[in-house]
C-alpha cells in the first residue's frame, strides 16, 4: 500500500504553506519530505514567470523547512532580482 500512496499523493497529513509576497514576489514554500526530514524548496513567481528553488538542506520539521525555505528565496531575491528568471 505505501508504494500506492507514494505513487497518487496519498499520505501527506501537511497542509502546504502560504504564498507570501515579498518586493512583489509571490513566495510558495514547497518542501519536499526526506527520510531524514524536509529538504528545502520555494516556488518564486513574478509576472507569470516562475523558478523553482531547491536546497540541499534537509530540517527535522516541516514548519523549519517552511520558514527556511521562503528565507532562502528571499535571499535569493535579494541577490538576483529579475535575473532568477533570465
Amino acid at each position: 500500500m505505501a508504494l500506492f500512496s507514494k505513487l497518487f499523493g496519498g499520505g501527506r497529513t501537511s497542509e502546504p504553506a502560504p504564498s507570501e509576497t515579498y518586493k512583489d514576489f509571490a513566495i510558495n514554500a514547497t518542501p519536499q519530505k526526506e527520510s531524514g526530514g524536509w529538504r528545502l524548496a520555494a516556488r518564486i513567481e513574478k509576472d507569470g514567470q516562475e523558478y523553482t528553488l531547491i536546497r540541499s538542506d534537509v530540517l527535522q520539521t516541516k514548519e523549519q523547512a517552511d520558514a527556511a525555505s521562503v528565507a532562502k528565496a528571499k535571499q535569493m531575491i535579494n541577490e538576483q532580482g529579475e535575473r532568477l528568471f533570465g
